[in-house]
């Protein structure tokens, strides 16, 4: 397998194609190939707000907070729900790394295609979060 490097503004574009708020932008796992999102993230319970789930968004596979194990290798990659791969481990095995401003390279997921992305959104829905004044 090889590695793909971009710059960081092309991966803003790869993202802005995908036309869905920024809580559905969407990867693929690249152990699983679970389609994930933010909201996907928060529904797991990785954190509450797109802000706290942000760096685990194309990082780590959302089936670490769903308490998924990597999926046999017989099977189909896409038809499982999540995994607990992270890119943070000692194994490097992405295929897709984003290269900021100053050089250095970063590990991500590959980013799911717009039509991937948008058909995502509609199947898995933005948590609602509710907030209680008592008083």
């Amino acid at each position: 397998m090889s590695l793909a490097t971009i710059d960081l503004a092309d991966f803003h574009l790869l993202l802005r194609s995908q036309s869905v708020p920024r809580e559905h932008t969407a990867f693929h796992c690249h152990m699983c190939g679970t389609v994930q999102s933010a909201a996907d993230l928060i529904a797991a319970g990785a954190g509450d707000t797109f802000e706290e789930v942000e760096k685990y968004l194309g990082f780590s596979c959302v089936g670490r907070w769903t308490h998924r194990k990597p999926p046999p290798v017989a099977t189909a990659k896409g038809t499982q729900i999540g995994c607990n791969w992270t890119l943070g481990g000692l194994f490097q095995f992405h295929e897709l790394a984003v290269r900021t401003p100053d050089g250095k390279t970063h590990p991500i997921f590959k980013p799911a295609t717009p039509e991937e992305a948008q058909a995502h959104q509609l199947t898995h829905p933005t948590p609602v979060t509710v907030s209680v004044t008592v008083g």
